[in-house]
């Protein structure tokens, strides 16, 4: 058996996938702590990303958070990897949240157990689309905020912190 027969047919165990899962975590956190450039700015492009990242655009969070770097003298690259809080992973938790949120400050509960089931007609799923939407979006837009102003004074103090160490 040749050695690429090998490799295709190595099965890693649960532990090693962990192992690999957290060195590419760790491989990003310290390319972001390595960028060049001002901390204010780098904390200032990550929020962006964030906030952008918070959303439900699939597909134009990066252009949004890199867009929103550009206008706010962030770093555009720092905006990319700050989308990233969204991913496959974390899409349903993270607008199910903010949709949660959102009815809580519109005080809108118009989906309850008593009022759709199941068995009924999805047209009234469907007529509900815009308040849905509605509140997605301002559940997400706060939600954003807040974690983007977290992820800006985290990122600045990290960010400030390494540069110090390594002058």
């Amino acid at each position: 058996m040749n050695s690429k027969t090998r490799k295709q047919l190595r099965v890693y165990p649960p532990r090693q996938k962990k192992l690999q899962c957290l060195r590419a975590i760790r491989y990003y956190y310290l390319r972001l702590l390595r960028l060049e450039g001002n901390p204010k700015v780098i904390a200032r492009g990550l929020a962006c990303g964030v906030f952008a990242g918070c959303f439900p655009w699939f597909g134009f969070q990066t252009i949004i958070g890199v867009l929103l770097a550009f206008l706010l003298r962030g770093n555009k690259l720092a905006a990319a990897l700050g989308t990233w809080v969204s991913n496959p992973l974390t899409y349903a938790p993270l607008f199910f949240f903010n949709f949660k949120i959102g009815q809580f400050v519109l005080g809108s509960y118009f989906i309850s157990d008593e009022q759709f089931t199941l068995t009924d007609d999805w047209s009234k799923l469907l007529n509900l689309g815009t308040d849905i939407l509605i509140s997605l979006s301002v559940g997400s837009f706060i939600v954003g905020l807040a974690a983007a102003i977290a992820t800006y004074f985290l990122t600045l103090s990290l960010v400030t912190r390494q540069k110090q160490k390594f002058q």
